[in-house]
């Protein structure tokens, strides 16, 4: 039994550790589903190759992501993940923690040192990431904060880069400003000197107010695309405007970029609609585009120097224990969340 009064189960999926090695913790799914499919399970630790270190998790962060791969929608991802079940059992993909052994070829760490960025499977005790993925946590960030930057943060900074460099002045609007990617990138778009209106639910203002925006809209009373303004870029996160929609909220030239989207059907999501996007692009004076966040070290050093110059400040809006995983799902599924969620695994004297 656990300390909450859960009981621990072998995962049959997720390998259970042999005679000689550790078991750890671990929440396992063994089917696509809803919050239900996730369970705590005790498993082997994941071995390492000689490029990835093995990390002891303190935190882990709940991604959109990890609710597709949790789902199993769309469909299409599953010729990705897995046709019946995700190939990795683990779910989660942000991590905080401290590196507890490293592989025969890695040079960037070494045991002891705190790091954050993606990892396959944090949602346990131990998880495996490539040190191409991971970089050192920033000095001003507990091991919480820091699990809930990585996918979402450096999404917004992808999201930016793909539209050009934005320039003081420019009108910038970002669709699902209160959610984790929106988050980061209000406070990424007003660092550069743009003029930024978040858009968001009637209980979200005062939050994308306090991340810098200059003008909240508040969706169930003001239609962001009625012509009263146009903007030099948006950033659709939401993923729920049709195309036209988007262009008429944009200037003669402006650019949208497209990234996310659960619109769209069980099959495809809103790839269809990002796909119809970049067939349109080179036939009309504005540019439309896409991003999927890219995983790499690079961008999460350039996001530590942000932080810890107090540029980029994460959000949390609640923080769940690793038996509570399928509770923070749910309330992630609700749409409730004014920010990131925080999964906590150990704390640093654990």
């Amino acid at each position: 039994m656990t300390s909450h009064g859960q009981s621990v189960t072998e995962s049959p999926s997720g390998r259970a550790a042999s005679a000689g090695e550790t078991p750890m913790r671990a929440i396992v799914q063994e089917a696509y589903g809803s919050a239900d499919v996730l369970h705590l399970a005790s498993i082997a630790r994941p071995a390492i190759g000689e490029k990835e270190v093995l990390v002891r998790v303190h935190a882990a962060g709940l991604d959109r992501g990890t609710w597709h791969v949790t789902t199993g929608l769309p469909y299409a991802l599953r010729m990705v993940y897995g046709l019946r079940a995700p190939k990795n059992p683990v779910p989660g993909l942000d991590l905080a923690g401290t590196v507890a052994a490293v592989g025969a070829a890695v040079t960037r760490f070494s045991v002891g040192d705190e790091v954050y960025g993606f990892g396959k499977g944090p949602f346990a005790d131990y998880a495996a990431a490539h040190e191409d993925k991971i970089a050192r946590k920033p000095a001003n960030l507990t091991f919480e904060q820091a699990s809930v930057v990585p996918v979402s943060a450096s999404t917004a900074l992808q999201a930016l880069r793909a539209a050009g460099p934005v320039t003081p002045g420019q009108k910038v609007l970002v669709l699902g400003a209160s959610g984790g990617v929106g988050s980061y990138a209000v406070q990424l778009a007003k660092a550069a000197g743009a003029e930024v209106t978040g858009v968001c639910s009637t209980t979200k203002q005062d939050l994308v107010h306090s991340l810098g925006a200059d003008h909240v809209i508040d969706y169930t009373r003001q239609d962001f695309a009625d012509g009263t303004e146009r903007y030099d870029l948006i950033l659709d996160i939401a993923g729920n405007p049709t195309l036209t929609r988007l262009r008429n909220a944009l200037t003669p030239t402006g650019t949208a970029v497209i990234t996310g989207g659960e619109e769209g059907g069980s099959w495809t999501g809103s790839m269809d609609r990002q796909l119809r996007a970049l067939a349109l692009s080179p036939f009309i004076g504005q540019r439309l585009t896409m991003v999927m966040g890219k995983e790499n070290a690079p961008d999460l050093e350039h996001l530590r120097g942000l932080i810890e110059a107090g540029t980029l400040t994460p959000v949390i809006d609640r923080t769940y224990t690793l038996e509570q995983v399928p509770d923070a799902m749910r309330y992630f599924d609700s749409g409730k969340a004014r920010g990131k969620i925080a999964i906590t695994i150990h704390t640093p004297q654990s």
